[in-house]
């Protein structure tokens, strides 16, 4: 690997680790050196995650921290036992997020909070908390948050997500003028269909089953996305910020799936 697309010798927070794109990212994380905080509301499952990249050769170390983004104390708990472990937070990762499909006159208000909670708030927690420890170790640092293209094109079937992606687009960009001038970079990736359980479960996709034989596929998978994410956290990247990187392969031409 080209020394510039390196993490070695970082320590990464990844909200919503348990499984999919940000477990993935751990584990890749993990191989390049850098040491992670695998988080998600359920204890079990990230330990299960930290395991299996502390019992591999990886040369990354991880340990296993229960948060729910929803909640402040929560976060400010995650970032302590981060500082307390590994000495600092080198890049914060606002993956976590949820949804549920149904058509807008179907959702109740409580629907609607509920997911706008989690996508939204959770990352004005996980950028903020995250930030003013960045800014504490005066070193810099880069946030890395999480959209979609359902918040950059509509959806028909999650319009409270899109909104709360839509919104996270926009934060990104104001957050990366607030925080230039303290060397944390901030930038978002808003990836289309990737091949995870949450997809499988909603919308009855099974990516094995998906032709990937072209450019334009129908789904990507989570590796895909973990590359864009080293990408943003490394030094390659040091001429972007306040950007949201799309990756759904071809854009579709007719309305979204989504």
């Amino acid at each position: 690997m080209l020394e510039q697309f390196s993490v070695d010798g970082n320590t990464a927070v990844i909200t919503g680790s348990s499984q999919g794109i940000g477990a993935v990212t751990a584990k890749r994380f993990a191989d390049d050196g850098a040491n992670v905080v695998v988080t998600s509301r359920t204890q079990e499952k990230i330990d299960e995650v930290a395991a299996e990249i502390n019992d591999s050769d990886r040369p990354g170390e991880a340990i296993a921290v229960e948060c729910d983004v929803r909640d402040r104390d929560s976060v400010e708990a995650l970032i302590e036992a981060t500082v307390e472990e590994f000495g600092a937070v080198d890049c914060m990762v606002n993956n976590a997020g949820a949804s549920f499909m149904a058509g807008f006159d179907d959702i109740s208000e409580n629907g609607w909070k509920t997911i706008v909670d989690i996508n939204l708030h959770g990352t004005f927690h996980g950028a903020q908390v995250a930030g003013q420890q960045m800014q504490q170790q005066e070193s810099g640092g880069t946030i890395i948050n999480f959209a979609s293209v359902a918040g950059t094109m509509g959806s028909q079937y999650m319009s409270h997500y899109g909104a709360a992606k839509a919104a996270v687009v926009n934060l990104t960009t104001s957050l990366s003028a607030n925080y230039a001038d303290h060397d944390i970079r901030v930038n978002c990736i808003a990836p289309g269909l990737v091949g995870t359980a949450g997809v499988a479960s909603q919308m009855g996709l099974d990516p094995a089953d998906v032709d990937r034989s072209d450019i334009a596929k129908e789904m990507g998978l989570p590796e895909e996305i973990a590359d864009i994410v080293q990408f943003l956290a490394s030094d390659a990247s040091s001429y972007i910020v306040g950007e949201t990187i799309t990756a759904q392969g071809v854009p579709p031409l007719e309305d979204s799936q989504l």
